[in-house]
């Protein structure tokens, strides 16, 4: 199973997105930019509070918190696996008997 990866805007499309809502409406900007209109209107309602439109507030992540998130959902899948395995090999046993 695959993750999709987030899509990344531009702050300068961003800002445009927001000047394309307010001549055409939300809904008719997000359909002909092809976002999503919750995404839109996020930006909209950033921009109406008068806070830049593009910033993240997010802080960067290192490369070792990124090696360990990594590691956390790898370790998850692989306790996932041996529990199968075990209700596996129970359900074997019994049928062999």
């Amino acid at each position: 199973m695959e993750r999709q990866s987030r899509r990344q805007y531009t702050a300068d499309f961003k800002a445009q997105a927001v000047s394309l809502a307010e001549s055409l409406g939300a809904a008719g900007a997000a359909r002909k930019l092809g976002i999503s209109p919750k995404t839109l209107a996020n930006w909209i309602a950033l921009a109406r509070a008068g806070g830049v439109v593009g910033n993240s507030k997010r802080r960067p992540v290192s490369d070792l918190e990124a090696e360990n998130t990594r590691l956390k959902a790898e370790n998850a899948q692989l306790r996932m696996e041996r529990e199968f395995l075990k209700k596996a090999s129970a359900f074997f046993a019994r049928e062999s008997k």
